[in-house]
C-alpha cells in the first residue's frame, strides 16, 4: 500500500500542485493512480522525492535536477554524492554566516552618521563566485571556451585574496566617484583594467560581453548589493567605467 498524494504533502513539506506539476514534466511519477483517481507513491518513489529536494536546496534547476538523477539510478550512490556536495555548501554557509557576524558586530552603535567599515575586505568573505561563472559560461559560451582554464589548484587562501583585491579596487572605484572622476578618466580607466584581467583569469569576454557584465552590475541585485555596501551608486559608476574601457580598448 503506497502513499497517497496528500501523505506525500504531509511528510515532506512539497504541496499536492508541485507534485502534481513533477508529474506532468516526468520529474517523479507516482508508483500508480488509484481507482479513485489519487496518486500513490511508494519508497523509492520517496528516495527520488528526497534527491529532488536536496538538489532543489542546492540550487539547480527542475530540468539540472532530472538530468543529475537519471544520471545515477543508484540512490546510493547518489546520495553519498550529494552528501558531499551538502558538507561543502554547509562550509560555504558557515563563513558567510562568520561574514554576517563579524560585520554586526562592526555596525553596532553606529547607527547615526555616515557608515565606516574599518575592514572592508571582510564584507565579502565566503561568497560563492562559481555561480557566476556559470552564469558567464550561459550567456557568452563562446568567449567562455576560448578563456584559459583557471588554475584547478585555486586554494582557499587565493579565493580570500582574489575577494579582498576585489573589494580594494571597489572602494578606490567608490574615491574616484566621491571626487567627481569622469570614468574615462585615466586613473579610472586603469582600475578598470585591472578588473577586466581579473575577469580573464575565468573568461575572455568580447566588447559587448563586458558591456553586458557591467550591465548585469546594475540589473542583478546580487551584484549590485555587494556595490551598494560600498557608497550608493557605486554599481552604475562601476557600468559606465566599463562601457568606456570597453569601447576604447576591446573588439566584438
Amino acid at each position: 500500500m503506497g502513499w497517497s498524494i496528500a501523505d506525500v504533502a504531509r511528510m515532506s513539506g512539497v504541496t499536492g500542485r508541485t507534485l502534481r506539476h513533477y508529474d506532468a514534466i516526468g520529474l517523479l511519477k507516482p508508483a500508480y493512480v488509484g481507482t479513485n483517481g489519487y496518486r500513490y507513491y511508494e519508497d523509492e518513489d520517496l528516495l527520488r522525492l528526497q534527491q529532488i529536494l536536496i538538489l532543489r536546496e542546492l540550487g539547480l534547476s527542475l530540468a539540472e535536477i532530472d538530468d543529475a538523477v537519471e544520471s545515477e539510478p543508484e540512490t546510493l550512490a547518489a546520495l553519498k554524492r550529494q552528501h558531499v556536495r551538502l558538507l561543502r555548501e554547509r562550509s560555504r554557509l558557515a563563513r558567510v554566516a562568520d561574514t554576517v557576524a563579524r560585520t554586526i558586530v562592526e555596525l553596532e552603535g553606529k547607527t547615526q552618521g555616515p557608515v565606516k567599515i574599518n575592514r572592508p575586505e571582510n564584507l565579502f568573505g565566503g561568497f560563492d563566485h562559481a555561480q557566476f561563472e556559470q552564469e558567464a559560461r550561459d550567456r557568452w559560451p563562446e568567449e567562455f571556451e576560448q578563456a584559459p582554464a583557471y588554475p584547478a589548484t585555486v586554494t582557499d587562501e587565493d579565493v580570500e585574496r582574489i575577494q579582498r583585491e576585489a573589494t580594494a579596487a571597489m572602494i578606490r572605484m567608490a574615491e574616484f566617484m566621491a571626487a567627481g572622476m569622469p570614468v574615462d578618466a585615466p586613473a579610472v580607466q586603469a582600475e578598470i583594467d585591472g578588473h577586466y584581467q581579473g575577469v580573464c583569469r575565468f573568461w575572455t569576454p568580447s566588447r559587448s560581453a563586458y558591456k553586458s557584465l557591467g550591465q548585469m552590475y546594475v540589473d542583478d541585485e546580487r551584484f549590485t548589493a555587494n556595490y551598494e555596501k560600498i557608497t550608493g551608486g557605486l554599481a552604475e559608476y562601476q557600468r559606465r567605467a566599463m562601457v568606456a574601457y570597453a569601447d576604447r580598448r576591446l573588439v566584438e
